[in-house]
C-alpha cells in the first residue's frame, strides 16, 4: 500500500521535546513502513523521521503554531506533492477541508484534539468526503451522530523506552505548565504523600510562562524539583526512576500520551477519571483512577503494583505495531468502499445503523 502521510509545518517530525501529534505521527510513519509499505511524510524539511519525506518544504515554524497562512500553504503543497498514493491520512485541520484536493484518493483525518461546539461543525463538514478516525471512545461520545470510522487508539516505539527501577524514592509529573494538566494537584497529592515529587514540564508560550511564574513557581517547596522541558531519553530516565507518574488531569483530555509512556517505563500511574484515563489506566493493575482528592490514599498501594504488568499492557495495547495494524485495517476498508459508493466508511456506517448507536 503507498500511504501518505501529512503532518502541519510547525514542529518536526519527531518533534525535538514536546510535540503529541508528531510523535504519534512518527511512531505510526516508522511502523507502517516495518509492516512493509510505502510511506511518504509531508513534513518541515528538519525533520528526522527515517521514512522517505516529500522534498520541496522549508523548517518547521513554531513561531507561527496556529497561523492558518501557515497551514494552508503547507497542505497545499502536501496534497500536490502526493498524487500517487492509495491513501491520503491528513493530520492538520486546514487539509480535509482543502477543495482542491485530489479527487481520486481517499483521505482520512484524526482528530487529535479536543472535540468542542466549535470543531463539531468542522468535522462534520470533513466527514462529507473524509473518514474521521477519532483517539479514544471518550472523544467520539461527546458528539452525537458524528461519522466516525474508527477509534483507534495511540501508540509508541517501544524499543525506545527502557524499563526502569523505579527505585529513585520519588514522583513524577510530566506535561505541559497549565492548569488542565493538574500540576498543582500533583503537589498537593505529593505532599499529602509524604513523597518528592520531580516535575518535568513544557513552558514555552506566553501563558505557560505566565502560570509558572504567578501560581507554580511561589508554590514550590524542598520537596519539589521543577527540572524543565526534558528530552525523550531524559523523559524515560525520569518516569523509569520514579515510583509513579501522577497524572491528575483537570479536563477530558482526548488521550494522554504521557500515561502511555509511563507504563512503558514499568511505572503505574495515579490519574483522575477524565477524558481517556480509564481507557489507559486499569485500576488496581497500572494504576489507580480516582478523583484528584482521592489519589494520595492509593500511593501506599502503588509498590504493590507489577511493573512488568504495565509494560506489558503497552506491549499489548499500545505499542506502536499494534497502532499501525489498526491503522492499515482501515486504510483497506476506506479504499474499497472509495472505489465502490466514495462515502466514506463512517457516513457509510451512520447510514447503516441509524436506528442503533455504532458500537466503537
Amino acid at each position: 500500500m503507498r500511504i501518505g502521510l501529512i503532518v502541519g509545518p510547525w514542529f518536526t517530525v519527531p518533534p525535538e521535546k514536546y510535540g503529541g501529534t508528531e510523535r504519534v505521527v512518527d511512531a505510526l510513519a516508522c511502523a507502517l513502513s516495518d509492516a512493509g509499505h510505502d510511506v511518504l511524510l509531508a513534513t518541515s524539511s528538519d525533520s528526522t523521521c527515517p521514512v522517505p519525506q516529500l522534498p520541496g518544504f522549508g523548517p518547521s515554524e513554531p513561531e507561527d503554531v496556529g497561523l492558518s497562512l501557515s497551514e494552508l500553504a503547507h497542505v497545499i503543497k502536501a496534497y500536490k506533492g502526493l498524487q500517487g498514493v492509495d491513501i491520503i491520512h491528513d493530520h492538520t485541520l486546514a487539509g480535509p477541508l482543502y477543495a482542491h484536493r485530489p479527487t481520486n484518493i481517499p483521505v482520512v483525518t484524526t482528530i487529535h484534539g479536543q472535540l468542542t461546539p466549535r470543531s463539531e461543525g468542522l468535522y462534520r463538514d470533513m466527514a462529507q468526503d473524509t473518514d474521521i478516525i477519532a483517539i479514544s471512545r471518550d472523544q467520539c461520545s461527546r458528539v452525537q451522530d458524528l461519522p466516525v470510522s474508527a477509534v483507534i487508539h495511540h501508540g509508541i516505539d517501544l524499543s525506545a523506552v527502557a524499563v526502569g527501577k523505579g527505585t529513585g524514592g520519588y514522583a513524577c509529573f510530566v506535561g505541559r505548565m497549565c492548569p488542565d494538566k493538574g500540576l498543582m494537584e500533583a503537589v498537593g497529592i505529593a505532599r499529602e504523600a509524604g513523597v518528592p515529587l520531580r516535575i518535568a514540564a513544557k513552558m514555552q508560550a506566553p501563558d505557560e510562562q505566565e502560570y509558572f511564574r504567578d501560581v507554580v513557581q511561589p508554590a514550590l517547596g524542598t520537596d519539589e524539583e521543577f527540572l524543565g522541558e526534558l528530552s525523550d531519553p531524559e523523559k524515560y530516565q525520569l518516569m523509569g526512576d520514579a515510583t509513579v507518574l501522577l497524572n491528575p488531569i483537570q479536563w477530558a483530555e482526548p488521550f494522554g500520551l504521557v500515561m502511555i509512556e509511563s507504563l512503558a517505563t514499568g511505572t503505574p500511574v495515579l490519574t483522575t477519571p477524565m477524558g481517556a484515563a480509564p481507557e489507559i489506566v486499569s485500576h488496581g493493575v497500572t494504576g489507580y483512577v480516582a478523583p484528584a482528592n482521592e489519589l494520595a490514599g492509593f500511593m501506599g498501594s502503588i509498590g504493590s503494583l507489577s511493573r512488568a504488568a504495565c509494560r506489558h499492557e503497552v506491549e499489548e495495547s499500545f505499542s506502536a505495531a499494534r497502532m499501525a495494524a489498526d491503522h492499515l485495517e482501515l486504510y483497506a476498508r476506506v479504499i474499497e468502499q472509495f472505489g465502490g459508493t466514495g462515502l466514506p466508511v463512517g457516513r457509510n456506517l451512520q447510514e447503516n445503523q441509524r436506528q442503533a448507536p455504532i458500537n466503537l
